[in-house]
């Protein structure tokens, strides 16, 4: 058990990496509406954890007071989910690929 979570964890990391320097390369190559897409798709996901999360949390997490009403803290938040989704869906077909049966 140990095991597949370590692989998995790996393959994880892989994909947050892969994501990490396709964002880089669409940031390089001026593709801002592209980015924008990406930012909705997790934006879902960000406003749930903004509204679920107490507000102490998010005040101590950026140092700004009612920081679960920041634009800025959602935009950050919703780039930062929509990343790891990425990261998630490229883990799984790596783990496919190299451990799958």
């Amino acid at each position: 058990m140990v095991r597949l979570i370590m692989q998995f964890s790996a393959c994880f990391a892989l994909g947050l990496a892969v994501a990490f320097m396709v964002l880089l390369g669409l940031m390089f190559c001026a593709q801002f509406d592209l980015i924008k897409g990406l930012q909705l798709t997790g934006q879902p996901l960000a406003q749930l954890s903004l509204a679920l999360l107490p507000d102490a949390f998010w005040e101590s997490l950026t140092g700004l007071a009612d920081a679960a009403q920041n634009r800025h803290v959602l935009s950050f938040l919703s780039l930062c989910v929509a990343l790891g989704q990425v990261g998630l869906l490229l883990a799984a077909g790596f783990f496919r690929l190299w451990y799958g049966r």
